[in-house]
């Protein structure tokens, strides 16, 4: 697991800043709650009501890193029991079928592998898993045993190097383990800062409910990476890792364009720098959900610690989105977004038929806005009006500063509607005018 290359300790000093950061996370509470379907806190008895998940018999296992390199060999840890386990290794995007259909504790993906049978698992086994030649994807193990048991382990296979191709989509590896609500102790509560206000950690390389599947995957991720593959499979598809281990300067030799397709909400001082100074540098930048950068998190080992909000120590996630997060009502209001500056966005919305007070997908869930901190070029492509209540809007943005150009959403999700032909049309617009490199 690459940690921030920023921070450096000595033992004393490092048990000094994680009481710290305990304290601090503490001070500032719980933080907002959110759902699809659904989040929140602990109610007054103590449970978690948010640790709801599959009752269908799994396998639990987990990769203990974000992503692994093609031709590497991978570490499967199982922590479950079961007489005869086999597994397979899927690639996800490339498969058909209908997504409305899945079950929330449903991966799907095409076998890159032949399944195997591994044999006895009693109680905890390292299984060395062999990754082929295979392009850069979101994959995934599937384990079945006798009962119908059936469980996931996901990963990130990353390219050989950064800028196999000119576009990366970043998958939001560290805000899917903290939306993880499992219980990891066994003391009755999810470890994760969703459980509670006196929680403030959650770890990286555990094993997700629902049998394994990354919250909200349906929703957020498998859309937006079938869309992928069928129009655009030269992509790089990297994790959380790869921001932590590159600098702006070699995300920028890397990419024309970085997509950020999910709810990328958690990131460390270094990935916040990185993705400014790729901005700083020409590089365009697209935000298809709402509430990205908003708080920052430092790693030590395998656990994530969640400090403050970045607009809290005067770095407002608008200066680099163009937006930033106002409000959520746990998914009870959607609405779609209304075109306002349809002569300004010609190329935007050529081919959607879409003018002036024209309407897009269907949007909310969360929502951000333009604020004072918002470049001066930001301009509002489209309204979601009213969407908590009088003047509480959410807006998609466009800017251009320094040679780059950043799109944001501004709500949930244009990644998970992207089946919508007016939604898939403008994701094509973007993709032309953004993914164009003009360097050699």
């Amino acid at each position: 697991m690459h940690t921030n290359p920023h921070i450096s300790y000595s033992a004393a000093r490092r048990t000094f800043q994680v009481l710290a950061i305990a304290a601090a996370a503490v001070l500032m509470g719980a933080g907002h709650s959110k759902a699809l379907p659904v989040y929140g806190l602990d109610d007054d008895d103590g449970r978690d009501l948010a640790a709801q998940t599959s009752h269908r018999p799994s396998v639990e296992a987990a990769f203990p890193l974000e992503s692994y390199g093609p031709n590497s060999t991978a570490h499967l840890v199982i922590t479950d029991r079961a007489p005869l386990v086999s597994i397979e290794i899927r690639h996800v995007g490339p498969e058909n079928g209908p997504v409305a259909r899945l079950g929330n504790d449903v991966m799907t993906g095409v076998p890159v592998s032949k399944k195997h049978t591994i044999g006895r698992v009693s109680g905890r086994r390292i299984v060395n898993v062999h990754l082929g030649d295979w392009p850069s994807g979101v994959y995934f193990v599937q384990l079945t045993a006798p009962g119908g048991r059936v469980g996931y382990a996901p990963f990130v296979l990353r390219p050989k190097h950064l800028g196999e191709n000119r576009v990366a989509v970043v998958m939001p590896t560290q805000t899917w383990q903290a939306y993880n609500h499992r219980d990891d102790n066994g003391d009755g509560k999810a470890d994760t800062w969703y459980a509670c206000a006196c929680q403030h950690t959650a770890r990286l390389g555990r094993p997700f409910l629902d049998r394994g599947t990354p919250p909200h995957f349906k929703y957020y991720e498998i859309p937006f990476l079938r869309w992928l593959s069928r129009t655009h499979p030269d992509v790089d598809i990297i994790s959380d890792a790869e921001l932590k281990g590159a600098s702006g300067h070699q995300l920028a030799d890397a990419y024309s364009l970085l997509i950020f397709s999910g709810h990328h909400e958690y990131v460390t001082t270094h990935e916040f720098d990185a993705v400014t100074d790729f901005r700083n540098r020409g590089g365009n930048l697209i935000f298809l959900s709402a509430n990205n950068f908003y708080w920052k998190i430092v790693i030590h080992g395998r656990v994530m610690y969640r400090v403050i909000k970045w607009r809290d120590l005067g770095r407002p996630e608008a200066a680099l989105l163009g937006v930033e997060y106002f409000h959520n009502d746990r998914g009870e209001h959607r609405g779609n977004w209304i075109v306002r500056n349809a002569t300004h966005f010609a190329w935007l919305l050529d081919g959607t038929g879409l003018g002036n007070g024209g309407s897009i997908s269907n949007g909310g869930i969360e929502a951000d806005h333009v604020t004072s901190a918002s470049p001066r070029s930001t301009r509002v492509v489209a309204e979601i009006p009213n969407l908590y209540g009088p003047g509480m809007t959410a807006q998609m943005t466009y800017y251009e500063k320094a040679g780059a150009k950043v799109f944001a959403a501004g709500a949930f999700t244009l990644a998970g509607g992207v089946r919508q032909p007016k939604v898939e049309r403008l994701m094509e617009n973007l993709w032309k005018r953004l993914a164009n490199d003009p360097r050699p």
